[in-house]
């Protein structure tokens, strides 16, 4: 009988201290896999045993089985602590889903024009808040006891790991690489045109040094990589605050500023036509990629919910959506207005270029209140540094957990320091020989969609198993398939558009 007893008993497997949301955490894990350490001890008689310890307790209950937590997730920088609340969740998300991308919404007016921009928007937006609110529902899995705390853990379950590499990992790392390239020549070109315009006024002879392009690209690098040392997602939340608040407050300065000013003169609505027809058939759809750039894959939810406790009573998901709710009615209340504003002060003129912040220097730069044009320019410098480090954590995350894995121990601070520079620099490097062109906005709109608009519902149906041939069966598989269509148009088109316009890489050169 003992025999039998022995052989049927579970093996506890460690979990994270933070499962238990004490304030105080700790990186190491809670329960020592070594039996030498740890000898194994008689079950207990109830069907759960009492020391293993889970936020899905009760699903784990109704499954009659253990699910074996990942020791490991103790030590990295997005699942380190559990202490998230949904305030710092509507930090996170509105830090993440407003951006630079979202002044050149107007340009995709310029080719669809009043009617058809307007509801491509607002198809976006909704198709977008739907497949986000799957990805908060699916982070806790009832069938599997499990917390899916990263984007491509789902992808590897929903298309296997091996396929998962190819249709999602170069999304996923254009998401968080890509975006923090932009961000430092962003950062970088706006800090070099606010010095110079501060130390260069008044009209005469500026005989001081200026720094070039590519050493204010060096300077915002450099902050940025300070910044990064912030341990974990949860402990960069004020951060977020403070790169949603200036998202916020320069998408409202700019549109509110370029309305007050006026439309400009002689200003079409007029769609932009030109070439034959297969040639505007690809600008539409080059317009649509615009779109889709500008409401960029929100990779980013899962590790955001990861950062919170859960138990039986109160589930993630829960102050998550919260969260998500209120920061999505901002997000709303920025985009439209811009996309929208931004058109009819500037109709078919807008540059394709830079969108609303270089068409309101263009044609209002002499007329505008100066203070307020520094302001905006000091607000998009903020939010670059602010959302560099939260589009950085996921890489910060896959460094550190290629280490953990091979060594079975936490990572050190310094070489936690080490990874977070050699990522700020590399950054740094393809940004100075790849500068970011906005004709590419509509390739890149179209390589990233999938991970916002298809992969989610896929993973539902893959987790949730709806009724075959029911609505939601129905609505998930044609999102997810249209997802997926609408995405390789969208790259054909972007690569047409490219090599139709054609492409001048600047490569600069210090002076």
């Amino acid at each position: 009988m003992n025999e039998v007893t022995k052989s049927s008993s579970p093996q506890l497997v460690s979990c994270p201290p933070s499962q238990f949301h004490s304030p105080s955490l700790s990186r190491s894990p809670l329960l020592s896999l070594d039996n030498d350490i740890a000898p194994a001890k008689t079950p207990n008689k109830s069907r759960t045993p009492s020391r293993f310890i889970t936020p899905l307790g009760s699903p784990l209950r109704k499954a009659l089985r253990l699910t074996k937590l990942d020791p490991h997730d103790a030590w990295l920088p997005i699942t380190e602590s559990r202490n998230g609340n949904a305030y710092y969740a509507a930090f996170h998300t509105l830090c993440s889903g407003i951006g630079i991308q979202a002044l050149v919404l107007p340009v995709a007016f310029t080719v669809l024009g009043w009617t058809l921009g307007v509801i491509c928007v607002s198809l976006a937006f909704i198709w977008q808040l739907y497949t986000l609110y799957l990805l908060v529902q699916l982070h806790e899995s009832p069938e599997t006891g499990l917390r899916y705390s990263r984007y491509m853990q789902l992808c590897n379950l929903t298309f296997g790991e091996k396929l998962s590499k190819v249709l999602a990992l170069f999304p996923i790392m254009y998401l968080s690489i890509g975006t923090c390239v932009a961000l430092i020549i962003i950062g970088g070109s706006t800090s070099k045109m606010i010095f110079d315009l501060a130390a260069c006024s008044g009209g005469t002879v500026c005989t001081m040094h200026r720094l070039t392009t590519v050493e204010w690209y060096l300077v915002f690098t450099c902050a940025a990589v300070l910044l990064s040392q912030l341990p974990n997602l949860n402990s960069i939340a004020g951060v977020s605050l403070l790169g949603a608040t200036t998202a916020v407050g320069y998408c409202t300065l700019i549109w509110t500023l370029s309305v007050a000013e006026g439309r400009v003169e002689n200003v079409s609505y007029d769609p932009v036509r030109g070439g034959s027809q297969i040639r505007q058939f690809f600008n539409v759809l080059n317009a649509l990629g615009i779109i889709a750039f500008a409401f960029r894959g929100h990779n980013l939810i899962l590790e955001i919910q990861g950062t919170m406790p859960s138990s039986e009573k109160h589930p993630s998901s829960v102050p998550m959506w919260k969260g998500v709710r209120v920061a999505y009615v901002i997000v709303a209340l920025c985009l439209f207005p811009l996309a929208i504003g931004g058109y009819w002060v500037y109709g078919s003129k807008i540059p394709a270029n830079g969108g609303m912040l270089t068409a309101l220097y263009a044609f209002h730069g002499q007329d505008a209140p100066k203070s307020l044009l520094g302001l905006i320019s000091i607000f998009v410098i903020i939010n670059a540094v602010s959302s560099f480090q939260i589009y950085g954590m996921p890489m910060f995350d896959d460094m550190e957990s290629t280490f953990t894995t091979k060594m079975k121990k936490p990572c050190p601070w310094w070489l936690r320091a080490i990874f977070r520079v050699m990522f700020g620099f590399g950054c740094f490097f393809v940004a100075v020989a790849i500068p970011f062109l906005g004709s590419l906005a509509g390739l890149i709109g179209g390589i990233s969609l999938p991970v916002t608009l298809a992969y989610p519902c896929f993973m539902w149906l893959k987790m949730k198993k709806p009724k075959t041939y029911g609505s939601i069966w129905w609505l998930n598989w044609t999102l997810g398939l249209l997802g997926i269509g609408l995405s390789v148009i969208l790259i054909a088109a972007g690569i047409y558009v490219v090599i139709d316009t054609g492409v001048e890489f600047s490569f600069f050169k210090p002076r």
